[in-house]
Formats: structure tokens, sequence, C-alpha cells
């Protein structure tokens, strides 16, 4: 192969590999593939928890469709969104935390979201929760939106979804530990969920990390809507 062949091959390779970046680069995407990491949905779905009008949405995860990062299924007249794989879900994980590493604007950002609401509540590490499943001294709840918490959740995790929270807190037992998660580490239902639940008396803790670090660790997960 000649030495111009070779420039423009690898040319072409790396113009592939930024097609991928260029799916990445918009906030909107990057939020329709944390909510698609938590399970498969429709579009009128995604538009609604992203805050997003219908055609916004869907000329995202077209963007991301023609990337390869989501795949789709039909359902009658109803079209579902998923990640195309588990690693698209480490992709975006590995993202996060690798520009929070290196990008002095990210802490800041993330506690001017995390921490709105008071200061950050105690934690508990993934592989500690992961020993105590099944003891009757810890409850864990699930406080995302039900969805949700059927595509997938931890075993035995109660779900309470966080705006049903203040008008549930009753149903929660005063004299066990309640640890508490949501959609991942940066997800502020957590937050919002212990500080309530501690400015009613409760035990609460917050998972370290959330669902989709939790999958990602390929911990044990149920399915279905039985708590």
């Amino acid at each position: 192969m000649e030495i111009a062949e070779r420039s423009a091959a690898k040319a072409r390779l790396y113009e592939t590999f930024a097609t991928g970046g260029k799916a990445l680069a918009h906030a909107s995407r990057l939020e329709l593939l944390d909510l698609l990491a938590q399970g498969e949905r429709t579009v009128h779905a995604l538009a609604k928890a992203a805050g997003l009008n219908l055609t916004t949405a869907s000329a995202h995860l077209q963007t991301l469709k023609l990337a390869g990062f989501v795949a789709t299924r039909r359902d009658g007249v109803r079209i579902y969104y998923r990640l195309a794989g588990d690693d698209v879900a480490r992709v975006f994980a590995l993202l996060r935390k690798v520009t929070e590493a290196h990008q002095a604007e990210v802490p800041a950002a993330r506690d001017g979201y995390l921490l709105a609401g008071g200061p950050a509540p105690a934690e508990m590490p993934a592989d500690e929760l992961a020993a105590r499943l099944g003891h009757d001294t810890t409850l864990v709840l699930d406080v995302r939106p039900r969805p949700e918490y059927a595509a997938g959740h931890i075993p035995g995790a109660v779900s309470i979804p966080v705006g049903e929270l203040a008008g549930r807190i009753s149903e929660l037992p005063e004299d066990t530990e309640i640890v508490v998660y949501c959609r991942g580490e940066y997800c502020v239902f957590a937050y919002d969920a212990v500080r309530l639940l501690a400015s009613h008396g409760r035990r609460a803790i917050r998972l370290s990390d959330g669902m989709l670090e939790w999958r990602l660790a390929e911990r044990p997960v149920a399915v279905g809507d039985s708590t």
C-alpha cells in the first residue's frame, strides 16, 4: 500500500472513532444514556424524564443509534430504546469519572447539583451493602421511578419513588438502618431521600454508588415489580 493510501485509510479509521465521540458530545445525549442505563423505554418516556420535547429527544436518539450506542425494538406502534450493550454503559460511566478527575470545573458543578439541598449524607460502600443483603438489620430503599425499579434493582430492595417518600415514611421501620440508592453516583434522588428520612428521625445512609455501578460490578440484580 502506498504511503498516501495508508494515510487515507488511517484517516478513515480515526473518523469512525470520531463519530462515536461526536455522538457523546452533547449534554442531553449523555443524560439519555444515563436514563437508558436504567432500562429500556419509549421515546415519549425518555423525553419526559429528560425534560425534552419529543422532536428533540427523537433526534438525539437517532444520533446515538447511528453511532451504534443504542438499539431499538418495536412493540405494536411503540418503539423502545435500550443501550446497545453493557460496554456502552461502561464508556458512559468511565467518561464521567475521567472528566471529573481531569477537569477542574467538574467537582464544583457536581457539588452545586448534589449538595444544593444540604451537606453530603453519610455513605455505605457497595461491597459492604452486598455483604449485608438478606440481613434484617438493613433495609435497602430504591427511590427511582417504578419502571426503573422493575427493569432491575438490588435484590430485596423496597421501591418508594422519591416523589412519594414524604407521604410514605410511616411505612418504613423506625429501628432499622435504611440504605438508599438511585440511578448512579451522580443521582440526586438518594441525597434528597436520605435528608428527608433523617429529618423524620430515620437512620438513613446513601449507597456510595447507584444501580449503574452496581450492574457494572456484576453484582446480583432482581427484576419485576415485587418488593
